[in-house]
């Protein structure tokens, strides 16, 4: 823990700083708890943020990658995107329940006026961060 070798690429800070101002301060508050979750893990020495399909995404060496954004066709939410094949949404939906709200297998979707359960969602960032070292347990070390 503490050793995290963050490295972020330029066009991760324009795509936040063109967020409108009612949803940056929620993307911001993901992406500081996927880089706190990152560094509580000691699983996870680096972790590169970079663009994937234009989304904010998180790669670490073990991991499947780990996207976010907010889209103006559905204003009121934003989600955290995680590899549709991967067992990662069957998982959490296992695990969590009703905690979250869930799109198909490939996202945890938030609304704007909701409260984050934030214990939970780490643990959730966690198992997608470390995928390839626990996606043979049965609730991904969760």
């Amino acid at each position: 823990m503490g050793n995290l070798k963050l490295i972020t690429s330029p066009k991760v800070d324009a795509v936040f700083a063109n967020y409108p101002g009612f949803v940056r301060d929620k993307m911001q508050s993901l992406r500081e708890l996927v880089i706190e979750t990152a560094e509580e893990t000691e699983e996870v020495y680096k972790l590169e943020e970079t663009l994937k399909w234009g989304e904010p995404s998180f790669v670490t060496k073990d991991g499947s990658t780990l996207r976010m954004d907010w889209k103006e066709k559905t204003p009121d939410q934003y989600a955290m995107y995680f590899h549709c094949t991967s067992r990662l949404v069957d998982t959490f939906r296992l695990v969590f329940n009703h905690k979250f709200q869930y799109e198909g297998k490939r996202a945890i979707v938030f609304q704007l006026n909701q409260k984050i359960p934030k214990a939970e969602l780490k643990e959730c960032i966690k198992a997608a961060l470390t995928y390839h070292k626990v996606k043979e347990l049965i609730t991904l070390g969760i």
